[in-house]
């Protein structure tokens, strides 16, 4: 079977998408359950080395096989041509392109049970398996001379027996979402000769190493690693610089040692050389007793070692993805604000920083090229992610991979608002309201109060389809950015410390009282809701307030003091509440919702994945048990074979399809 095509065969290939053309002369219609089958997810966008095309991934809703599935396509930067590059059935991700431009590269697991490292001549014919290893290759980076990739190789799986042996726990940290118990198995850096298809082991043992990034002069590889004993009681990742041709036992050069996370590799933000090979931009987190409330700052330090130099010390907000200009000079990377995430630069020396893309709208990554060429990969509240060229007088489109099915919508108007919590702070966020032939008489809707998770999160200025959904079904969306949540600083995230349901639960009821004082919402007629910590808050908020008349939480937990050791959060708990025998009041007093269940009188309809590692099933059984115990309505819909994250297809249409069912029976009866 043909799974490529060339840019210079796109007869069948080449394919026109032009804004609202499936839309022309019809009259535009309200967003339906169906649409989750129209919605095209772009990521990962890629400039060429030459400038003339950018590179990137579309996921497509498969129905057939209940899952989307992706593919590598790319537009030419005058956004005349778009191709889709890679059709096999497994999909593909990860489109790099070599240094030369002779080749793109992408990971897929077309034929092999693993995701193998694939290489696409651009002169033409099939993509060619370069990779050949029993585990995944999670990541790959291409050397500067073109000739070697750095990959990142998982540890080849053990052998499944058909009667499975025991599983023995000797790790700190045991278990997590989507892997599953924690054993012995890593994650390695290897050097991939091209031409001869050979792969060099560069750092064996028992650490995991990531985000490999190349020297200017290909000799080194910087790499974030947590090479110490025990590793897993803490988040304190530092960079490492190897050669990339190490002597026989050579071990890393350790480059930081700040007491914090360097370079979390949940960010997924790469450390970047600078283009003379002296410096090392990457990311600098807080000091460890801070978790995931701090806030990243961009740092550089000398290639050979020293004190770093914090770039936006001043800043007081999130930054990733640093990318140094091609001279030296400057340093751009994604900014995180209020409702927003920005394209910025700051000078390599330090200085004011330059807002080079704002507004409102979310900016998820970007690519550079010659002649300062920018890619970026944007939202807005109107239109999911797409790639844009990032111009002087603004962003001109690229991939256009949602512009026919937007056309066909008339959705709901997103409107930023601000108002002030119950002790005066202030609280941004948005509403949703429905189209307007579905505006009741009188103006008041029957309102939802979503919440989102995290809870170092926020709603930003981005589509969200679920939002929509609702709208079209009559309700008027309340979306709220609590203390706890990420845009606004450390303090303000940091608020919730270990006094969850408090201050954010006064946040978030303001906000449905603010849409209630505007006349948009009926009081009523509220319902409540939210998955992982957006659930977990909504099981504090119907413990404390009676009004809302439905309630739907999705991973969620409320008996925190039972639920220790059974989730993948153990060094963040003992971190932010202690140990429950040394600080038993503060575990007993988060579990309110569960210990407290007396209190509650909201319809609850409760959701998770069977499979969960991230906030266990448990959690969600318990909470429902109590309810049913009291006699208040309630459900448990339980989702099997998933995660955390609801991947499958038809399971993320049923959950929407209860959300809308729950709130229309008992929100709207």
């Amino acid at each position: 079977m043909r799974t490529t095509c060339h840019a210079l065969r796109t007869a069948l290939c080449l394919i026109a998408l032009g804004p609202g053309l499936a839309a022309q002369g019809q009259p535009r219609r309200i967003l339906t359950l169906d649409d989750l089958y129209r919605l095209r997810d772009v990521s990962d966008p890629q400039v060429s080395p030459d400038g003339a095309w950018v590179a990137y991934t579309v996921a497509t809703p498969d129905t057939a096989e209940d899952k989307n599935r992706s593919a590598v396509w790319m537009t030419s930067w005058d956004g005349a041509r778009t191709v889709r590059l890679t059709t096999s059935k497994p999909g593909e991700n990860t489109p790099r392109w070599s240094p030369d431009g002779r080749y793109l590269g992408f990971l897929s697991s077309r034929e092999d049970e693993h995701a193998q490292l694939w290489l696409l001549n651009r002169s033409g014919g099939e993509g060619r398996k370069t990779t050949a290893f029993k585990g995944d290759v999670d990541d790959y980076v291409w050397a500067p001379d073109g000739k070697r990739i750095a990959l990142v190789v998982e540890d080849a799986d053990t052998a499944k027996p058909k009667t499975p042996a025991p599983i023995v726990i000797d790790r700190f940290q045991f278990k997590q979402d989507e892997i599953g118990y924690l054993g012995k198995r890593r994650r390695h850096l290897y050097v991939l000769d091209v031409e001869s298809g050979q792969s060099a082991l560069i750092t064996p043992g028992e650490y995991d190493e990531l985000l490999p990034a190349w020297s200017p002069d290909g000799k080194r590889l910087v790499f974030v690693s947590k090479r110490r004993p025990d590793f897993d009681r803490d988040n304190n990742w530092d960079l490492y610089v190897i050669d990339a041709a190490p002597l026989p036992g050579a071990a890393p050069r350790q480059l930081t040692s700040f007491a914090g996370p360097d370079n979390d590799p949940d960010s997924e933000s790469r450390p970047a050389w600078s283009p003379d090979g002296r410096s090392i931009a990457y990311l600098q987190g807080g000091p460890l007793q801070l978790i995931y409330y701090a806030v990243q700052k961009l740092a550089v330090i000398p290639a050979a070692g020293g004190t770093p130099r914090i770039l936006t010390a001043a800043l007081d907000r999130n930054v990733s993805n640093p990318v140094w200009s091609a001279d030296g000079s400057s340093v751009l990377f994604l900014l995180e604000d209020d409702r927003a995430a920005q394209l910025a630069r700051v000078p390599a020396g330090g200085g004011a920083i330059e807002r080079v893309l704002d507004g409102a709208r979310v900016v998820l990554a970007f690519s550079t090229g010659p002649d300062g060429r920018i890619a970026a990969l944007a939202a807005t509240t109107e239109a999911p992610p797409e790639v844009f060229a990032v111009e002087q007088n603004g962003l001109r489109s690229l991939s256009r991979q949602n512009d026919a099915w937007l056309g066909e919508l008339r959705l709901g108007a997103v409107e930023p608002v601000s108002f002030r919590s119950r002790d005066g702070t202030p609280v941004n966020g948005f509403v949703v309201k429905p189209p307007d032939d579905r505006s009741p008489p009188g103006g008041r809707h029957p309102a939802l109060l979503r919440i989102h998770g995290g809870p170092v999160s926020q709603f930003a200025y981005r589509f969200d389809f679920s939002f929509q959904l609702f709208a079209a079904r009559g309700y008027l969306v309340v979306a709220a950015n609590p203390r706890g949540s990420s845009g606004r600083g450390e303090q303000f995230s940091s608020a919730i410390f270990a006094d969850w349901g408090n201050k954010d639960a006064q946040d978030v009821l303001a906000a449905i009282d603010y849409a209630v004082a505007q006349g948009w919402a009926d009081p009523g007629r509220l319902g409540v809701g939210g998955w992982s910590y957006g659930g977990i808050l909504t099981n504090y908020v119907i413990g404390q307030d009676r009004r809302f008349k439905a309630a739907v939480s999705g991973a969620s937990a409320s008996n925190i003091l039972a639920g220790f050791g059974t989730d993948q959060y153990v060094r963040e708990y003992e971190a932010e509440l202690g140990l429950p025998w040394r600080s038993p009041a503060t575990w007993v007093k988060l579990s309110s919702p569960f210990l407290h269940a007396d209190r509650i009188a909201t319809p609850t309809l409760f959701l998770c994945g069977d499979k969960d590692f991230n906030v266990p099933l448990l959690n969600s059984e318990q909470m429902y048990q109590a309810l049913r115990s009291l006699g208040v309505a309630t459900q448990l819909v339980i989702y099997p074979d998933q995660y955390h994250d609801i991947r499958r297809l038809s399971f993320r249409r049923d959950r929407l399809e209860r959300y809308l069912a729950w709130y229309d029976k008992y929100v709207k009866p």
